[in-house]
């Protein structure tokens, strides 16, 4: 029988402080390829960590938070959880999953007084880039969107760290919370534009286009600057 190594750290936490009250899942690993670029065992990888890892520490948890009637659990997620793009897909999926189980998990949890909060930034300055697994490169017949994911993440205006944190501490200490918490310019755009798209419009958006042609289509579509 295997042990759960989440499980032993959270009882080395309450054998020592007696309580949890706040958890924060942000682990998490990148990678943005087309769906058929991507080997399904790095598929798996990408779901164990960024869904089911959270899953299980919040498991973890969960048991003395209800003890206590009190608590907060913070899913760091992402816009990717709300607008699902192209040469993305399985981190999309990831994080539409996590955010599916929050929301679900705040009505279950709501009579034990414990809060769930969802963080979903945008591109933040982290190493997250840098250590992601790419599949699609210029040989693949998807490349055209690689291409473009690149583009944005070269020419967008990324968030600091520290305002994440900053978004974080304030969502915990408020009296008055909310689930879901946009963070950065560029994610609060992407929501207020995909809300006025139809999902046909987004699909017609992937056909082949210029460089030139994608960076009108974000100014156009979204109100983001990409030049």
């Amino acid at each position: 029988m295997t042990t759960n190594p989440f499980g032993q750290g959270t009882r080395q936490v309450l054998d020592g402080a007696g309580r949890v009250d706040v958890l924060v899942n942000n682990a998490g690993i990148g990678g943005g390829s087309a769906i058929e670029d991507v080997p399904l065992d790095f598929a798996k990888r990408l779901f164990e960590t960024n869904y089911f890892g959270a899953i299980r520490m919040i498991r973890a948890v969960l048991p003395s938070m209800r003890a206590g009637r009190a608590g907060a659990i913070v899913n760091v997620s992402s816009v990717a959880g709300r607008v699902a793009v192209a040469a993305h897909g399985h981190y999309c999926a990831a994080k539409h999953a996590l955010e599916a189980a929050s929301l679900a998990l705040a009505q279950e949890v709501r009579a034990f007084g414990i809060r769930i909060i969802l963080i979903e930034p945008g591109v933040v300055l982290t190493p997250i880039f840098s250590k992601a697994i790419r599949y699609t490169d210029d040989a693949s017949p998807y490349y055209d969107h690689r291409r473009r994911q690149l583009l944005h993440y070269e020419k967008v205006t990324p968030t600091l760290p520290q305002a994440v944190a900053e978004v974080i501490e304030h969502a915990i200490a408020t009296d008055r919370p909310r689930l879901r918490y946009l963070v950065g310019a560029d994610a609060e755009a992407f929501v207020r534009g995909r809300s006025a798209l139809s999902d046909e419009e987004v699909i017609e958006d992937g056909r082949p286009m210029s460089d030139a042609e994608y960076i009108g289509v974000m100014r156009r579509r979204y109100g983001i600057d990409l030049s």
